[in-house]
């Protein structure tokens, strides 16, 4: 649990040590001197003055990944020896858990309690497992004839290039960040221009921990200046994105006319969320899709923002979220009874708000919320918004939002629950509520998503993979299967 009140939150905001410049060759460094504001949504003032990396920093930093990974220590470590110091990292996340969930809810608005119990949790958990993890994997000896030896190994892929949003920016670098140098990689992390403090903090205490320099790089900086440097970068070997479908995009292109470096997407998401008649529990049924889609307002790429709903039910279910939305505390991301912060910024406000105007002109029926609130704080805060009778064509049922907002679309059979569900080009996660075995065993396998909850949503642990189908993008975060991705396989024969 959170560890301080809203008073004690606001002190410590006023005397917050933020990191201001990257991290590249085991150094702080300012770059070539420019730098950019990065905003509080909170109240709108500024927070930090950040180095601003372009195509030099990006050089700069990529040549350290490159020279620590041919030349020094760390892909030659036991795996055992890597995985300690993966395990420091973990403990001094523990440690500085307060100081960077504070920097989190600063720099993206999350509230103060999910930050701390939830991302904090997260990302100490992501380094502790892949530290546990790195010396527990095997290579293979496949039989073959007598005369003959044949070898199959893991080899570290290389340099590893990871760009990162601004929802989740320790979570998600962590879930690329833990298992690339488990694997024995070195890495340049570029995270959001929206939040990266925290991740500038996570890459000073991944040095202090004891990453030899040239490791772990982070370079902050705008992503089609400094991401587009890392795309195109020719001493990157792998690049690990998540973000927007359209930016997944240009980083296949940057791999196309750069040197066919792998790029491995996490993307965006429209998950469907499916309540039938049969459902074990209606009423928690209907306050998880509501936690769901309000959950850090609404910016996830797995929200489930598409209420399915069987039209035996859908009044009384629409109903029951439409009471939890009224009923949600939305304030100051400080204040540990907050339970919707505030949205990361004005121009993404702005984008939300289009979607919103657009379901008004598209038919649909506003049963709560739709207009900005709290404008005297300063900050981005938006009224958790509900639409019903939703058209299976429109932009809201078929756009990603990436805000609190949750349509609700009516059907009348399963079959045709599952169609709406697979009605859209991304295939992230989706839900389903059903008391039959059978139903889950074959709805689940019919709906095209990397994850499929059943009576629960945003359930699971690092023993699982996550990623998505369709063009919500290919491999794995997670589990050991993210290993994959920062790892080729070598096959040695031996004539005996």
């Amino acid at each position: 649990m959170t560890v301080a009140t809203h008073d004690e939150w606001l002190r410590r905001a006023k005397t917050l040590d933020l990191p201001r410049t990257h991290l590249i060759d085991g150094t702080e460094e300012a770059g070539g001197g420019s730098t950019f504001t990065v905003i509080s949504p909170r109240d709108g003032q500024p927070l930090a003055e950040v180095a601003d990396g372009g195509a030099a920093e990006v050089d700069a930093a990529v040549a350290a990944a490159r020279r620590a990974f041919d030349h020094g220590p760390w892909p030659r470590l036991a795996p055992a020896d890597r995985g300690r110091i993966l395990l420091r990292v973990a403990d001094l996340l523990e440690a500085h858990r307060s100081e960077l969930a504070l920097t989190v809810s600063l720099e993206m608005g999350k509230p103060i309690t999910d930050a701390h119990d939830i991302e904090l949790r997260a990302v100490i958990n992501t380094f502790r497992w892949y530290g546990q993890l790195a010396d527990k994997l095997t290579d293979e000896s496949p039989h073959t004839a007598p005369d003959a030896l044949a070898l199959v190994t893991r080899e570290p892929a290389g340099v590893v290039g990871a760009v990162v949003p601004w929802n989740f920016p320790l979570t998600l670098a962590g879930w690329k960040v833990a298992p690339a140098l488990a694997a024995g990689c070195t890495v340049v992390l570029k995270p959001s221009e929206n939040s990266p403090l925290s991740a500038l903090l996570l890459g000073r205490l991944a040095r202090e921990a004891g990453l030899p320099p040239g490791v772990l790089n982070v370079v902050a900086g705008d992503g089609p200046v400094a991401g587009r440097a890392l795309g195109l970068h020719p001493d990157v070997d792998v690049l690990a994105f998540t973000g927007s479908t359209a930016v997944g995009r240009h980083f296949l292109r940057y791999s196309a006319d750069s040197n066919l470096k792998r790029v491995w997407l996490e993307l965006g998401g429209k998950s469907p969320n499916i309540v039938l008649p049969d459902a074990p529990d209606l009423d928690k049924a209907a306050a998880t899709a509501a936690w769901g889609i309000f959950f850090n307002q609404g910016e996830m790429c797995t929200a489930p923002s598409r209420l399915l709903v069987h039209s035996s039910i859908a009044e009384d279910v629409t109903e029951a979220v439409v009471r939890r939305a009224r009923e949600l505390r939305v304030g100051d991301p400080l204040d540990p009874d907050t339970e919707m912060g505030a949205l990361v910024g004005e121009q993404h406000l702005a984008r939300v708000l289009g979607h919103i105007d657009a379901a008004r002109r598209d038919g649909a029926r506003l049963r709560t919320g739709g207009t900005r609130i709290l404008t005297e704080t300063g900050g981005v805060h938006l009224e958790p918004t509900v639409f019903d009778q939703v058209a299976p064509g429109s932009r809201l049922a078929r756009e990603e939002v990436f805000g609190p907002v949750l349509s609700v679309l009516a059907f009348d059979d399963v079959d045709q629950a599952v169609s709406l569900a697979n009605a859209t080009e991304y295939g992230l996660a989706a839900g389903l509520w059903t008391s039959d075995l059978s139903t889950a065993h074959r709805v689940s396998r019919a709906l095209k998503a990397g994850t499929v909850w059943v009576n629960c949503y945003e359930e699971g642990d690092l023993t699982v993979p996550f990623g998505g189908m369709k063009q919500s993008g290919n491999g794995r975060d997670k589990s050991a299967h993210a290993l994959e991705k920062y790892t080729e396989l070598k096959t040695t024969w031996i004539q005996l």
